[in-house]
């Protein structure tokens, strides 16, 4: 006699390992919908690039940024020809993406998430992480960026990603580290340059899962949880949208000045 189905994990059972992952939370076509919607953007972005020189920044990494008619495009570092790691902020320049942010799709479990009724948006983000050049992301947490702008209210930050395009470990699949976001801000590599990068030597990454998952699927998780993202050298994009909400009335990443010297404040 063969066995019933294992039941997916209930929402309580995800909150309590720290992220929730909703399978093909988005429609095929939908999801085609938003990968259009996206690469539009790239395209009126990056071809009005050129015109935007002047306003670069090249951070102690190594890695350029490049401010365009309100967003950042972050240019792969290694990439020839040049091609886009990811824009930031991006829902304004597409009612499509916009649109998502009051989708009670995503909405509902992420007011469960961030512990807050009424949501309100912190920042966007399309991360390309094309085929074949699409780079690493190593082991961090997204608290550390976003509490050198927001302070003490960046621990109510949590994020909304939605995957584009089908995900692998082969192109690029989030590692996370279930559970690391209950011990709070994770001790940093004081030998990486920008100083927001986890110290795997000094943090727990041994049971790290890959979040695997076909486009249309949405991954969510709060700002505090240990994850990591590998290369792309598939021929395959690995495209995602990523909402990052926090309670409504606060002010968005856009509109608040990064600090560096608040990271002395972290371990």
């Amino acid at each position: 006699m063969s066995l019933p189905p294992t039941p997916p994990p209930s929402l309580d059972e995800q909150l309590a390992r720290g992220f929730v992952l909703l399978p093909r939370l988005l429609g095929p076509v939908e999801t085609a919908a938003l990968g259009e919607a996206a690469e539009s953007v790239l395209a009126r972005v990056t071809g009005r690039a050129p015109a935007a020189r002047a306003d670069v920044t090249v951070w102690p990494d190594g890695h350029r940024l490049e401010r365009v008619d309100g967003t950042t495009v972050h240019w792969e570092p290694e990439a020839r020809p040049p091609a886009v790691r990811s824009l930031s902020p991006v829902t304004p320049l597409h009612p499509s993406l916009g649109a998502l942010w009051n989708d009670e799709r995503i909405a509902a479990p992420m007011r469960r998430i961030v512990g807050c009724e009424r949501l309100g948006g912190f920042t966007s983000k399309l991360n390309f992480k094309r085929a074949g050049v699409g780079s690493e992301f190593r082991w961090h947490q997204d608290h550390p960026f976003w509490y050198c702008c927001a302070g003490p209210s960046a621990r109510d930050v949590a994020t909304a990603m939605v995957f584009l395009d089908d995900v692998t470990s082969d192109n690029g699949a989030l590692e996370i580290v279930p559970g690391s976001h209950l011990a709070g801000p994770a001790p940093r590599d004081r030998s990486e340059p920008t100083g927001l990068l986890v110290d795997a030597a000094r943090t727990d990454v041994s049971g790290a899962v890959t979040v695997e998952a076909p486009a249309g699927s949405v991954l969510m998780f709060p700002g505090l949880l240990v994850h990591r993202s590998g290369p792309n050298r598939t021929d395959r994009d690995r495209r995602s949208l990523l909402l990052c909400f926090q309670p409504a009335g606060r002010p968005e990443l856009a509109d608040l000045p990064y600090r560096a010297e608040r990271l002395t404040d972290l371990p």
